[in-house]
């Protein structure tokens, strides 16, 4: 369904607020339909903010920001989608070392990196991929 709303009506992201109620809605069905995934998310947000300079906020177009200082770490949608912004070497990287870390959806050719968390071992590689994250924003500034 994501995929289906984001190919064919991705331009409504456009219109103010409505992305951040597609997001609610995305909540509202995991929690239907799979409300272990919101605890994992909820861990990783929690772990997350437990690093020093960390943040959470609403990302612009729905979803759970994490943020280093001012600057966005990585963001998951209410369906466990995890987008991420990386260099494209550290794209390259996790890239070649997990095959369900993929492109980012919308972003193909960018540093932008995709990752649907399901289960416990997926939240673990997100927890992993949000401290990559954190280290080279840590390191770079």
């Amino acid at each position: 369904m994501f995929k289906f709303i984001i190919r064919y009506f991705g331009f409504l992201k456009f219109v103010p607020g409505l992305a951040l109620v597609f997001d609610a809605f995305l909540v509202l069905w995991t929690l239907m339909t799979n409300p272990a995934l919101l605890d994992h998310m909820d861990a990783l947000e929690k772990k997350v903010l437990s690093w020093p300079n960390t943040t959470s906020t609403i990302h612009k177009y729905g979803g759970l920001q994490l943020n280093y200082g001012k600057k966005e770490l990585g963001h998951i949608h209410g369906n466990g989608l995890l987008d991420m912004l990386l260099n494209r070497k550290l794209k390259a990287y996790v890239m070649g070392n997990d095959s369900k870390i993929k492109d980012h959806h919308s972003f193909k050719d960018s540093g932008w990196i995709s990752f649907y968390i399901k289960d416990e071992c997926d939240k673990q590689v997100a927890l992993n991929l949000f401290n990559l994250a954190y280290q080279w924003h840590v390191n770079k500034g």
